[in-house]
């Protein structure tokens, strides 16, 4: 779909990414023990699904910028 998120200096860092999914995990076990509507529980999955497609499964192997670190 958008592959110019993973070429964005912002998503080098792999705590970045990590940071990412993390956070639209929460809010999706969130909307889940709400249980107020289907409807946010679909576009927190949604949306958690296509960032762990974009950030992990689809992010360029080569390496560079991938540091893991904070302070890099």
């Amino acid at each position: 779909m958008f592959k110019d998120e993973q070429k964005h200096p912002f998503y080098k860092p792999l705590w970045v990414r990590v940071a990412m999914v993390v956070s639209i995990a929460l809010w999706l076990g969130f909307e889940i023990w709400q249980a107020n509507s289907g409807l946010w529980i679909a576009i927190a999955a949604g949306m958690l699904g296509y960032a762990v497609y974009t950030f992990f499964i689809t992010w360029p192997k080569d390496g560079s910028g991938d540091d893991g670190g904070p302070g890099a």
